[in-house]
């Protein structure tokens, strides 16, 4: 599944596996809060399946599914988290990928990064094209 993911298609079979290898899987109940607005935990996870809801101060953005998966930014940057995630529906089970294990995966195989910068400019220009089209200028 990982390598269904935009941000991970880009990377070689091989470093995927790495990836996978070094990762975990987390099963939530509904209603169960998978990372909270602000916290420092970091990491990256990908939804298995199941779903979640995801919340900015209180207001929910958006509902997450299997193949979704949130947490790129703190697992880049290492900040606080900017959303808060809650398993809904009868729960959902994800794939946690840690900061050290995608640091020392991505240092270990550097043509990675450029492949994982691609993905992420064009997640972000998707993103504001997005924001332009809900706006009303």
């Amino acid at each position: 599944m990982l390598s269904q993911v935009d941000l991970f298609s880009g990377l070689s079979r091989k470093v995927q596996d790495e990836l996978v290898a070094g990762g975990s899987t987390r099963k939530v109940p509904a209603g169960l809060v998978v990372v909270e607005q602000g916290a420092a935990d970091v990491g990256l996870q990908l939804i298995l399946d199941g779903e979640a809801v995801v919340t900015v101060n209180g207001n929910t953005v958006r509902t997450l599914h299997a193949g979704d998966y949130f947490g790129e930014m703190s697992l880049i940057d290492g900040a606080p988290r900017s959303a808060t995630v809650t398993s809904s529906g009868d729960g959902c089970t994800t794939f946690l990928v840690s900061p050290l294990r995608f640091w020392s995966v991505v240092d270990a195989n550097p043509d990675a990064s450029r492949a994982l910068l691609v993905a992420l400019t064009t997640r972000i220009r998707a993103l504001e094209g997005a924001g332009r089209a809900g706006s009303d200028d």
